[in-house]
């Protein structure tokens, strides 16, 4: 393999980062963009806090990333409050399938209401699972504890086959795994992982003919038509576009999101995905030459040990930035992770 990785001179990690399933690392871009804004914050800035052409920018990014039109694209802060809105847009009594033990910001939004009926199945299982009177199946696209990846061509399927609308959580897998947003009801996606964006940075995808039955619940002048027509009173239209579900943005994160976004897309997440899941496959192959059990087998740019969560101190002792989740040890690829980086984390393995 080459030892190479993709980013150029856009990153300078002082240690092995195999933990993008945490937090992806910012581009010297992106921290260039946000250093900027914030010194032109502390002169006193002209224009206020920040331009909306950056989200813009952001925003038309993310939906060629995701295959769908910017009038889909609603911007946010975090995926919680995305599904959120979804969550209090359906009505009373209302059935909602998940795989079992997904990520909780995909589960709780859902929980707290108290009067909807929630469903959960084993992920491999979850598309038979849906049944007559489903109303909507929510997963996450790549699950966070383990690197499994869903069958998605299947639960769309079921959920076609039954009248549920679906809700795809992308975060674990834009930016290395193609997305075609416009396949499902909604899509939440948090930005500052696979993306390489600042935190505070989230995308909701809204099918047309979904976009009635999503209530704009948080609407500020941002959710309106006429954006700087509508800052006192109420708002005389609301956007006719997905971006009525817009979340006032912060713009030292959309900054940033902006340069970093054109990364991804300069990249290229065809080029990512292979260099990515070829290094996972790497660790793979090692662990099986050291009798280790992992999940998944393949092609995620995910690998979790089970029973190994227990080590990940003892590989930040040697510079190996990995994560402890659901008693796995988690370890996870990107653009900027080379061949050496896989081999340094099997050596502290191995002790």
């Amino acid at each position: 393999m080459d030892d190479e990785h993709l980013g150029g001179d856009e990153f300078a990690p002082t240690q092995t980062y195999l933990n993008t399933s945490t937090c992806g690392l910012l581009p010297r871009r992106a921290v260039d963009a946000v250093t900027a804004l914030a010194a032109e914050l502390a002169a006193g800035r002209p224009g206020g806090s920040g331009d909306s052409e950056a989200v813009e920018a952001a925003r038309e990014s993310f939906a060629r990333i995701a295959g769908v039109h910017p009038d889909r694209v609603a911007v946010g802060g975090s995926v919680a409050v995305h599904v959120g809105l979804i969550a209090q847009s359906l009505p009373a009594g209302a059935e909602v399938l998940f795989p079992e033990g997904d990520f909780s910001s995909v589960i709780d939004p859902f929980l707290v209401r108290g009067d909807l009926k929630l469903r959960y199945a084993p992920l491999e299982r979850l598309a038979e699972a849906v049944r007559p009177g489903t109303d909507l199946v929510a997963l996450s696209s790549v699950q966070s504890a383990d690197g499994r990846i869903a069958d998605l061509a299947a639960v769309r399927a079921a959920a076609a086959a039954h009248g549920a609308r679906t809700l795809l959580d992308a975060t674990q897998s834009v930016g290395w795994m193609p997305l075609d947003a416009g396949a499902y009801d909604f899509t939440v996606t948090g930005g500052f992982k696979y993306l390489l964006c600042p935190r505070g940075v989230s995308f909701l995808t809204v099918a047309q003919e979904a976009q009635e039955a999503l209530a704009p619940l948080h609407a500020g002048m941002s959710a309106a038509e006429d954006v700087w027509g509508s800052v006192y009173g109420p708002l005389a239209e609301l956007a006719r576009s997905a971006r009525r579900y817009d979340e006032p943005p912060a713009f030292l994160s959309y900054h940033g999101a902006a340069a970093s976004l054109a990364l991804v897309e300069e990249v290229g997440v065809g080029r990512i995905g292979p260099h990515a899941t070829a290094l996972a496959d790497r660790l793979r192959a090692g662990l099986d030459r050291t009798g280790h059990a992992y999940v998944p087998a393949g092609p995620s740019v995910i690998v979790a040990v089970p029973g190994l969560g227990d080590r990940h101190p003892d590989l930040l002792r040697a510079g190996v930035v990995t994560s402890a989740r659901a008693g796995n040890l988690r370890l996870s690829f990107h653009l900027y992770n080379t061949a050496a980086d896989v081999d340094r984390a099997l050596d502290v393995l191995a002790g």
